[in-house]
């Protein structure tokens, strides 16, 4: 797919065009070194546009060698149509090959040449008399040392009648004796790398074809290496099937752990170390860096013997993780039997946490997976939080959640939820089997209006765009499952309940387990707040409503009581639309007490994902919000545990101080070379093809265009003749429809929506096939039906080709939890900004077969070019050119951005309920805060101290920021007290701003005001 991608950009495989050849063909041409020189974009013209291509190389010694080089190109000559439009008229000529020896030059800035009259002749044979190139060396200093720089270079005049005085198809091959070669700069983990480079290239990349001889390429390639999860010189793998895990454990978790200390006496020996460094030339900053990682590689090795031990010595925990494993088995929609070991890893490494809730312990570091992506982080969570909603139920934790996750995209995933509804589903049966007490193992999707109901009103309050309850089509528009997690039936319907004041998935298969019961999986933020469901899964825009919200108590504390009504739920502080506490519409009924100790109700996990996103203003509102769950249900007598994903170590442990105030930890630790751990080890199969592809002289959204019609031509001759593409491919025409179905979609990313949106109108016009393409698009503004339609359709697709998805336009949406083994081609739309995008999205193909990665750069641009200069280097050193996660805690534009919510926040987490024990008013207007904080009393010196403790500001270094917030809690209750003040609520007294509705809401908005219409 990949050649004919580049034979049809390049025209290898065609001898006439019916267009002119500058506007067809964009990869291999070399413009008019006068046209570049003329140019008003300066060196951008160069880097669009190029004259010249070559490489760039370290000789062993410079002795004034002559270097023989051989340039290759066709060219276009115009020929006579006949005014038939749709006869040739352009035919190619050549090829023109001249080999010349090229002195290289003994000083800086001095330019020795070839072989000019060679192609002057060689072109002057044909007809092309004008026309010419040369072979160009220079001398420049490097980092390294001098450095030779040979070119082939385009000569000719900017225009010659009836020729196209570009070249094409062009390759230079230099064969320059005995090289040196270059030395990547020295990186963190540079011990752990081999950083040499054999050769650059110039406006495009180079191959190594022997010791001396090299040739430049228009396509610069990486190939990734597909991991293995178990280093046989180990001997044979543990029994760690779900089936064996279940049954008994123990032996083949000792067997692990034995095998990781076995591996790291090997490969972490000081003495093996010292030959490296040795060897490998290291300095001693590389020697020092690796003891350190061998250090941290044995307290590793530590934990995991503690969590062993803890699993041996703790019936009911053993018993949880036999049931979660269990689940694993029971579920049908699990594709696997085993766990990788790095799974059971992070379990071991963890499940102390789940026994010891003081903060000053394990409950109190932030624990994060860093793992490859598509690697199975997913399960690592769920395996995490079963064993410990078993653990839960076993100790007393009948009722409240157990974990709550949160994702920084404002579209949760839904390839993720499903995952986590199959396994919750087979562990609410082997609950309910095994008479485990407590409520059923439930799930919430906590994401707000954007995607499901706040609320369902009824029909006296109802407002205009509210769900409707009286509307038979509203549930269908809510459906959130692509299937039942019970049975795996697609049968899935959507039903309201108005008894139960619901919205339900319900599966229509009459074999299911549920048999026709309402699913366990909540969608409307109310029915979260009154279930409480054992998993929770949300944005994490969510928390903000921790100062709206005063039902998000649940969340990190205690329900004020359950209705006495048994259906309705748990209650919290009255409001206007609930007297009562009671969430269910219209309830007055009491509210019974809590059964079990309010201690217990708080989750016992949060769980971040992809916290490398957690940057910016986004990181550090959030870090303000994570301070105030923390104290508040610190307040309520628990330590939530904090586990975590992210794709970078750097600055890990930074940006973790700054968003929990934590201690922070990552697991697994990579191994002392790239691609081997005892985790995991590289093999030879071949995981992703990387192309790095530099358009010349068109758009990029043209490039896209054709790329795209060509990989899809591919397929389609598949389709339509597969002996003759069986013939010519030497491929068995039995495995060509398998070929089909897995690489006939392509996947068109775009890091901004203006590029993705560009792409996806341009599919319908621009590619000419003589079937039609069926699109697709995938961004942050795709319906939440359409998102769900296409994965559905992606994941099962439909029988005759033609009625397929075949291309998808992606956003970021793709890149996070998008997991469909069928997406095995990708093209960029030009290089992320962030290293981390690049890293998520490309690991989105190629999770079962082998992908092909095609990145367009937009060369114009300074980062895409300087990447395509190194491309194979950037993409195989891309985990350690993550920059740095930038966030601070401790700004003052912050600080005025969350005030308000932080401290309605602990308005209603902590003075509303003693208020209401001490049988006062619920806290929602100024006349009842300021009763309660008389009676109660809530002193403004203990407010401001607790305030100040909560964001840890007590450093010499945060007086400015101690100052504001007494500035502001000062002004807050002078409103408050102040007997002319006019406030309606509570948000109104505040001198800052109301409490924020979403963590991203940190631009000031401004009025749009009409000025009605001109005449």
């Amino acid at each position: 797919m990949l050649e004919e991608v580049v034979a049809g950009a390049r025209g290898d495989r065609v001898q006439e065009l019916t267009v002119a050849p500058a506007g067809r063909l964009w990869l291999g041409r070399l413009a008019p070194e006068i046209v570049v020189q003329q140019s008003r974009l300066g060196e951008r013209s160069e880097r669009l546009e190029p004259c010249e291509i070559g490489l760039r190389l370290r000789l062993s010694e410079f002795d004034g060698r002559a270097v023989r080089c051989t340039g290759r190109f066709v060219v276009w000559h115009e020929i006579d149509s006949n005014g038939d439009a749709d006869s040739p008229k352009w035919r190619k000529r050549g090829p023109i090959e001249v080999t010349a020896d090229l002195r290289t030059p003994q000083t800086t800035g001095t330019i020795e040449s070839a072989g000019r009259n060679g192609f002057a002749a060689a072109l002057g044979a044909i007809g092309a008399d004008g026309m010419t190139c040369e072979f160009h060396s220079e001398l420049e200093i490097g980092k390294d040392g001098p450095e030779l720089v040979v070119t082939l270079v385009n000569l000719s005049p900017e225009e010659l009648p009836r020729w196209d005085t570009n070249v094409y198809e062009a390759r230079l091959f230099v064969n320059a004796g005995e090289t040196l070669p270059f030395t990547l700069d020295n990186l963190p983990d540079s011990f752990r790398y081999d950083r040499r480079v054999s050769a650059y290239g110039v406006n495009g990349s180079v191959r190594q074809i022997n010791d001396t001889t090299f040739c430049t390429t228009d396509v610069a390639i990486h190939d990734q290496a597909r991991p293995t999860y178990w280093d046989d010189d180990l001997g044979p793998p543990p029994d760690i099937t779900f089936a064996n895990l279940a049954a008994d454990p123990i032996p083949a978790l000792h067997h692990l752990v034995d095998a990781c200390e076995t591996w790291g006496d090997h490969h972490w020996a000081t003495a093996v170390l010292a030959n490296r460094a040795t060897e490998e030339d290291w300095d001693d900053s590389m020697r020092a860096e690796a003891d350190t990682e061998a250090e941290k590689f044995r307290e590793e090795l530590a934990r995991l013997r503690q969590g062993l031990s803890l699993l041996e010595d703790n019936e009911s925990l053993l018993r949880s993780f036999r049931l979660a494993n269990e689940a694993f088995v029971r579920s049908p929609l699990v594709s696997h039997a085993e766990w990788r070991p790095f799974q059971l890893g992070f379990l071991l490494a963890n499940i102390s946490s789940l026994l010891d809730d003081t903060p000053n312990g394990d409950r109190g570091i932030v624990d994060t997976l860093w793992f490859a992506t598509g690697g199975g982080k997913t399960e690592t969570y769920l395996l995490y939080v079963l064993t410990a909603a078993f653990f839960d139920r076993l100790r007393g934790k009948r009722e409240g959640i157990t974990s709550w996750g949160r994702f920084p995209l404002r579209m949760l995933s839904l390839q993720q939820t499903q995952r986590f509804a199959d396994v919750l589903a087979a562990a609410e049966l082997i609950r309910s089997e095994e008479r485990i007490p407590g409520h059923e193992f439930s799930l919430g999707f906590l994401v707000g209006s954007a995607g499901t109901p706040n609320k369902i009103r009824r029909g006296t309050d109802h407002r205009a765009g509210d769900p409707d309850p009286g509307d038979p089509h509203m549930p269908e528009r809510y459906k959130v499952l692509l299937r039942c997690p019970f049975c795996g039936n697609d049968d899935l319907r959507m039903r309201f309940d108005q008894e139960r004041w619901a919205l339900d998935h319900v599966c229509g298969d009459q074999e299911c387990p549920r048999k026709g019961v309402q699913l366990p999986f909540r969608i409307v933020d109310d029915e979260i707040y009154r279930s409480l469901p054992t998993v929770v899964l949300g944005t994490l825009d969510k928390a903000a409503s921790v100062s709206l919200q005063a039902a998000m108590r649940g969340l990190y504390g205690t329900p004020s009581g359950r209705c006495s009504v048994r259906k309705h739920g748990f209650t919290y502080a009255p409001r206007h639309a609930s007297p009562g506490g009671c969430l269910f519409p219209g309830c007055l009924a009491d509210s019974d007490p809590l059964a079990q100790d309010a201690r217990l109700y708080a989750p016992t996990i949060r769980m971040q994902d992809e916290l490398h996103l957690l940057r910016d203003s986004l990181g550090a509102v959030d870090s303000h919000y994570e301070a105030l769950l923390d104290a508040l249900q610190s307040h309520y007598g628990s330590t939530p545990k904090i586990i975590a994903s992210s794709a970078t170590l750097a600055g890990h442990d930074e940006q973790v101080d700054a968003l929990y105030q934590r201690e922070g930890r990552t697991f697994p630790r990579p191994g002392p070379q790239a691609g081997r751990s005892f985790w995991s080890q590289d093999t030879e199969a071949l995981a992703r093809r990387f192309a790095g592809l530099a358009p010349r002289g068109v758009t990029l959204e043209y490039a896209t265009d054709q790329l795209t019609e060509s990989l899809q031509s591919v397929i389609r001759r598949a389709v339509d003749d597969p002996a003759a593409v069986a013939a010519d491919s030497g491929i068995d025409v039995a495995a060509l429809p398998e070929l089909v179905l897995n690489y006939g979609v392509d996947v068109v990313y775009g890091s901004n929506l203006k590029d993705v949106e560009a792409v996806a109108r341009s599919f319908d016009s621009q590619i000419q096939l003589d079937q039609p393409v069926n699109a697709a698009t995938l961004t942050g503004r795709t319906p939440l039906d359409e998102v769900r339609t296409t994965l559905a359709r992606l994941v099962d697709p439909e029988q005759n080709f033609y009625e397929r998805v075949h291309l998808v336009a992606a956003s970021s949406m793709l890149s996070h939890g998008v997991d469909v083994n069928r997406l095995n081609v990708l093209v960029m739309l030009g290089l992320p900004l962030a290293t981390a995008e690049f890293i998520q999205t490309t690991s989105r193909v190629g999770r079962s077969h082998t992908g092909l990665v095609i990145v367009l750069h937009k060369i114009g641009r300074e980062r895409d070019a300087a990447v395509y200069r190194t491309f194979p280097s950037f993409v195989a050193h891309a985990d350690r050119l993550i920059d740095p996660v930038p966030i601070t805690a401790k700004s003052r534009r912050v600080l005025e951005l969350t005030f308000a919510g932080l401290v309605q926040g602990r308005l209603y987490g902590i003075h509303e309920p003693a208020a209401l024990a001490a049988e006062l008013r619920q806290l929602t207007t100024p006349a009842t805060v300021k009763r309660a904080f008389a009676k109660l009393p809530v002193h403004e010196s203990r407010e401001l101290e607790a305030l100040i403790d909560m964001l840890g500001l007590n450093g010499p270094l945060d007086e400015n920021l101690r100052n504001d917030i007494t500035a502001n809690l000062r002004e807050f209750y002078r409103a408050l007290n102040d007997p002319a003040s006019t406030a309606t609520w509570v948000s109104d007294l505040f001198p800052t701003s109301a409490p924020m509705r979403s963590l991203r809401d940190v631009e000031k908005q401004a009025p749009v005001i009409s000025r009605g219409s001109r005449s």
